[in-house]
């Protein structure tokens, strides 16, 4: 991985493997149910069974994290870099209503009732909230598909494969962009993911690095940055809010910047 472009394949490898290495451990909210479930075990990847409380799915597949940085993946190499179309039709494809993530339970848009979770976790993959607002904008024809209110952790995902494509690229950070409002339309997810573009490309391009938080921060502090988004001063602020807490273990620091 000492070229770029070893770098570039490295992230895309270690994006979608590590994805289906911590699937069937994936949204276990309680701590202490997972403490108990792995006990001193060191190497909790790929664990058999499942403990997925949402879904089940085998061991070693995609989550649904990971299918949407497959479906991107492939799209930017079939059609040479981004098609937004041909992306939109590859996303519907894949997760729509004739493939395997269509599932009655799962089907509601967030229904919470004790009846629906008494079915979980449901046999098969788990469709995100953002890809089901994105199923019905685009089946009903809509210019922008993506949901207004969804600002779920699927935008970095989507991410890395646009990264590994354009990075170093002057439009990296606007395809990148474009890519997540496919599926996301708030802005404030937008700019979680324009930061984590920023940090993957900055290690892409440079390999390892102890200042990348305050590159990153100095990027986006700069008034003529690319792609300068409203929320961006927001963003400075958190970033410097982990580099205080570098001493800080990572649950605590997940606690501490947790916003709800």
């Amino acid at each position: 991985m000492c070229s770029v472009e070893g770098r570039r394949t490295a992230a895309v490898l270690g994006a979608v493997v590590a994805d289906a290495a911590a699937q069937p451990l994936h949204w276990i909210y309680d701590k202490n149910k997972l403490d108990n479930l792995i006990g001193e075990t060191e190497d909790i990847t790929f664990w058999e069974p499942s403990a997925n409380p949402f879904y089940c799915i085998p061991t070693g597949r995609q989550s649904g994290y990971g299918d949407q940085a497959y479906v991107i993946l492939k799209s930017l190499v079939e059609n040479k870099g981004l098609d937004i179309q041909s992306l939109k039709n590859a996303t519907y494809t894949f997760f729509g209503p004739e493939s395997d993530y269509e599932h009655v339970v799962n089907a509601a848009y967030k229904d919470k009732s004790d009846a629906v979770k008494k079915t979980f976790p449901i046999k098969g993959p788990w469709r995100h909230f953002s890809i089901k607002e994105f199923l019905a904008n685009h089946k009903a024809g809509k210019e922008e598909t993506g949901s207004p209110t969804d600002e779920q952790i699927d935008c970095v995902l989507r991410i890395v494969p646009v990264v590994a494509m354009y990075a170093g690229h002057p439009k990296m950070l606007n395809i990148a962009e474009e890519v997540v409002r496919i599926t996301q339309e708030s802005d404030f997810t937008v700019v979680v993911a324009l930061c984590a573009a920023r940090i993957l490309e900055h290690f892409i391009l440079n390999g390892p690095s102890e200042g990348v938080l305050e590159a990153v921060i100095k990027q986006m502090d700069d008034p003529n940055r690319a792609n300068p988004q409203e929320l961006d001063r927001a963003m400075i602020g958190k970033l410097r809010e982990v580099l205080q807490g570098k001493q800080t273990s990572h649950s605590d620091m997940a606690k501490q910047l947790r916003i709800d």
